[in-house]
């Protein structure tokens, strides 16, 4: 019920925010005789900020057609390798028609971006793809919205998640990939990983993981505390419901994009109110440049999908309640998940110093539980100043975090 009632206020506020943004326009057209009226300016600024507070906010295309990179401008065409009905594995294949760039580009190393299936489109790594394009052959796993996946396809499960994971190594080849994941996939990465290597076969070069709760015990914060405070029947009842008739997934069960959105601006309420705030005072100064920025940031941060609900409950019970990887009890198809079986991959794990969402020590707890590398194949870094988003987009990432990536990677 509570997502037809969703849809419902959906509905009801289209109107008005089309309304809202036609007004915002006729009071800063200079041809309208509304821009002429004193206050104009703060009008039209308030009504575009009501039109961006109600609107609708679609996925976000990566667009990325160009990088600098060995000093040229170097086209990118995105190409989708492999479609599943939960994922699809995108290439971003860059072109150069000269010998030599040819040459530079064909011998980089080839690296899976793991994106996480939490709330966000995958498109929230775009910088981080973007940076490692400079360097590197990217392929990005793109995450479809469970609401468009019709009941038919069947639902989707961490386990489903691991085994995604497993194709795309296969298909590019383990033997010369690097493997980034960011956020929720260290786990389920980390599993894929463990699991070959188990099996006997090959393993990516390198596993990079950036703020990821390889073991939430450690310094939890607010995330790790709903999940442990509220029992497994709590998640079933109050935040699972039914994608309804309008949408090619109807009849799913899903934890919807709009509570997750919910949540994250509830981590952060101030933080979201003075943006919108001084969003406002841009408009109203002409400060063109701050303002597009605001608008770039919350057209991917309003942006989320819904996740089937199997996946999510997965991941309450076996991330976040029973901890199932860092106590050694997991088991996917009947086999243990162990990831000192791990020996020919190396290891990087990356942590920011103000992460709120997953706290220090929770992805380098990665090292202990990877016995089988040797220690000169690990590497730990912690970002200084740094919070969640910022240790895989901005600044901080490409001028700090990213020269540390790319030279391990580089050295593997």
């Amino acid at each position: 019920m509570l997502y037809q009632l969703h849809e419902f206020q959906r509905s009801m506020l289209h109107p008005l925010t089309a309304w809202a943004q036609a007004t915002a326009k006729t009071f800063t057209n200079p041809l309208s005789p509304l821009s002429l009226v004193p206050g104009a300016t703060r009008l039209a600024a308030g009504y575009e900020l009501l039109y961006r507070l109600g609107k609708e906010y679609e996925k976000p295309a990566f667009d990325i057609r160009s990088v600098r990179s060995n000093g040229r401008d170097i086209p990118i065409v995105e190409q989708t390798i492999i479609e599943k009905p939960f994922c699809k594995l995108v290439r971003f294949k860059r072109y150069a028609d000269d010998p030599d760039t040819i040459r530079l580009l064909k011998d980089e190393p080839v690296v899976l971006v793991c994106a996480p299936l939490s709330g966000h489109h995958s498109t929230l790594l775009r910088d981080t793809v973007k940076t490692l394009l400079r360097d590197h052959k990217v392929y990005v796993t793109d995450w479809i919205d469970a609401r468009m996946v019709p009941v038919e396809d069947g639902s989707f499960g961490l386990v489903d998640y691991i085994h995604y994971i497993q194709e795309f190594i296969r298909h590019i080849g383990a033997e010369h990939l690097h493997v980034i994941s960011v956020c929720q996939p260290t786990v389920p990465v980390l599993a894929a990983i463990s699991l070959l290597a188990s099996a006997g076969e090959k393993t990516p070069k390198t596993m990079t993981m950036m703020g990821g709760p390889i073991d939430a015990r450690r310094s939890p914060t607010a995330v790790n505390s709903l999940a442990t405070n509220k029992s497994f029947k709590w998640f079933e009842n109050n935040v699972i419901h039914t994608v309804p008739a309008n949408y090619p997934g109807h009849g799913r069960k899903v934890y919807p994009g709009f509570l997750q959105h919910a949540g994250f601006v509830a981590m952060n309420p101030d933080r979201h109110l003075t943006s919108h705030y001084d969003y406002y005072l841009n408009l109203v100064e002409g400060d063109a440049d701050d303002a597009e920025a605001h608008v770039r940031f919350y057209d991917e941060y309003n942006a989320v999908l819904d996740i089937d609900a199997e996946f999510y409950l997965d991941t309450i019970r076996e991330v976040f309640q029973e901890f199932r990887l860092a106590n050694g009890t997991w088991e996917v198809d009947g086999k243990p998940v162990r990831p000192q079986d791990i020996k020919g991959t190396l290891l990087l794990t990356i942590e920011g110093e103000l992460d709120d969402i997953s706290g220090a020590g929770q992805t380098a707890a990665a090292h202990e539980l990877c016995t089988g590398i040797a220690r000169e194949g690990k590497k730990h870094i912690t970002a200084a100043g740094c919070g969640h988003y910022g240790i895989f987009s901005g600044r901080r990432w490409r001028e700090d975090i990213y020269p540390e990536v790319r030279a391990f990677i580089r050295n593997a």
